[in-house]
């Protein structure tokens, strides 16, 4: 009996990771859901594709896109991204308004976001930009 009719076989695959339009890198997936907690008037914005994904170039103005090549820009936003706006008030941490110069004044900062997250605290698919946990934001400790 042939398995042409299997929903498996006919399932299509979305890349995980697509390129920006804006800068030709390649960037991983990001909830819908996400850039619907982050855009500005998000009730006025209707996705037009399936699957969207995070830029977190500091030096493109694209945000969020899709393979339809639809956009969504940094001035279209509710507030900076940390990743893209590297000043000191920028966020490290969303879920718990960590910015950098709160870190660089007390790098225990990151054993408080740490403890949060390991006790399911954190908010990281909506609260932060990128839709993923923002531990990975946090400057690497010096050895």
């Amino acid at each position: 009996m042939s398995d042409c009719c299997s929903p498996l076989v006919h399932a299509e695959k979305h890349p995980q990771k697509y390129c920006c339009p804006r800068n030709g890198m390649a960037y991983a997936e990001v909830p819908v859901r996400t850039i619907t907690h982050h855009i500005k008037e998000s009730w006025h914005w209707t996705p037009s594709a399936e699957h969207y994904y995070f830029c977190s170039d500091p030096d493109c103005d694209v945000v969020y896109f899709a393979e339809d090549g639809s956009t969504v820009l940094r001035d279209s936003l509710r507030s900076p991204v940390g990743v893209k706006a590297l000043d000191e008030q920028s966020l490290l941490c969303y879920c718990f308004g960590v910015s950098r110069a709160d870190f660089q004044r007390n790098p225990a900062t990151r054993d408080f976001v740490v403890a949060q997250t390991q006790s399911g605290q954190c908010s990281c698919e909506t609260s932060n930009p990128s839709g993923r946990c923002c531990l990975k934001d946090f400057p690497k400790p010096l050895k």
